[in-house]
């Protein structure tokens, strides 16, 4: 073997060697195996890497392994060991929107969390935007939807709005005779009350909550209405705190309407301007809305000083005069009971969708023909509606078939 000190550059890549290096430190070769080749190329060293002499790069013969040599440790074994990749929980697949491809190949921890919706890799901190693009996120209630056996529910935010402050709950709890109940609220915060958001939620929750308790027990299904309109006022009310009143905010409060359907009978309850309207499969019958809005407008309609499209003309007309919130005065739930004589759907519906198809003529002309056997698709269809035609305002419809289907009968 030649001394070491004769070999200025190293044989695998070229680079300039310092006296003494056993090692390139460029491409790692391993100096001490450097030999010289006999005939035309013997002042050219020879490298051999794992017992295998590599000729000359513009020599043309084949290498071949030498036995008479032992082989060089492994190249693999000059690295460090590669970082332990935790193992998956057994059973579970990873979420791809939540796997950082490049920490996949590096072994670097995963950040934990979800992931930018346009960006796709950078985390979200706790004011909701990307840490990587900057995108802000959407809200998990700026677009809402349910769907159960026979009803369902859509709601947005809106065009115009930063913050979806509707809600709505739906359910279908069973009845003694086996048959089922249909059940459908819908909230509209008011805008110029704080957290308003959250009164509609809790009104929601807190009706549909009571409905679904006493109705099965057989309780009259007005009077479960009553009590259940009573129930989200309290819940409202419950949300008002010092700090409103110290900050002179005004208190948590929204709107409500819903809608029952059990036994063959149909029972709306409001209170504020959010709307129920019962629109007839066969649209040559008589479809109409089945609430009287708690405002300025239907005030002043009431009392035969305006005719009712004067009054929805006025800037004071959505001003309502009932609500929902600790602030309430002489609170005073409205309930109507109906018995339907041929097949049809409610809909039950906030202002952002009623604005753009007020009379029940227009509700019924914007309703799919075939909403009974697709309710959720005739709920995003109402709320799409609402968008095209301006979408200045949170829209939230629910959509009640009567009478209602067997379960799984309809398709969204």
């Amino acid at each position: 073997m030649p001394q070491l000190d004769q070999v200025s550059d190293c044989p695998g890549c070229a680079e300039p060697l310092e006296e003494g290096d056993l090692f390139c430190g460029a491409c790692g070769a391993d100096l001490r195996t450097a030999v010289p080749a006999a005939g035309a190329d013997a002042d050219r060293p020879t490298l051999a890497v794992n017992g295998a002499r590599l000729p000359p790069a513009d020599a043309g013969a084949d290498f071949t392994l030498s036995p008479a040599e032992p082989p060089a440790p492994d190249a693999s074994a000059l690295l460090p060991p590669p970082a332990a990749t935790p193992a998956a929980t057994p059973g579970t697949v990873p979420d791809p929107r939540t796997v950082d491809p490049l920490a996949a190949a590096t072994g670097e921890p995963e950040p934990l969390g979800p992931r930018c919706v346009a960006c796709g890799t950078g985390t979200i901190d706790d004011d909701g935007y990307c840490e990587h693009c900057g995108h802000k996120q959407p809200h998990a209630r700026d677009h809402m939807e349910h769907e159960l056996g026979t009803v369902a529910a859509a709601s947005d935010r809106g065009l115009r709005h930063h913050h979806n402050e509707d809600f709505f709950a739906i359910d279908e709890p069973a009845l003694a005779d086996g048959s089922l109940a249909t059940i459908a609220v819908v909230c509209d915060g008011v805008s110029s009350a704080s957290r308003s958001d959250e009164a509609s939620t809790a009104a929601a929750e807190a009706a549909c909550s009571a409905m679904r308790g006493s109705v099965p027990r057989g309780v009259h299904i007005q009077q479960a209405m009553h009590d259940a309109l009573f129930a989200a006022a309290e819940a409202v009310s419950a949300l008002a705190t010092e700090a409103d009143a110290e900050a002179q905010r005004n208190a948590p409060a929204c709107t409500i309407v819903s809608a029952v359907i059990a036994g063959g009978l149909l029972t709306v309850g409001w209170v504020g301007d959010s709307r129920a309207y019962w629109v007839p499969d066969d649209r040559t019958a008589r479809s109409a809305r089945l609430t009287e809005d708690d405002s300025w407008a239907a005030q002043m309609v009431a009392a035969g000083l305006m005719n009712e499209p004067e009054a929805y003309a006025d800037s004071r007309a959505h001003a309502i005069t009932g609500w929902l919130g600790a602030d309430a005065y002489d609170l005073d739930p409205h309930t109507a009971s109906f018995k339907p004589d041929r097949a049809g759907v409610v809909v039950v519906c906030t202002d952002g969708l009623w604005n753009y198809a007020e009379s029940a003529e227009e509700m019924a002309a914007a309703v799919p023909h075939d909403a009974r056997l697709r309710p959720l698709h005739s709920a995003q269809h109402l709320v799409g509606y609402a968008l095209d035609a301006g979408g200045h305002d949170n829209v939230t419809v629910a959509i009640v078939p009567f009478p209602m289907l067997p379960e799984g009968a309809g398709s969204a």
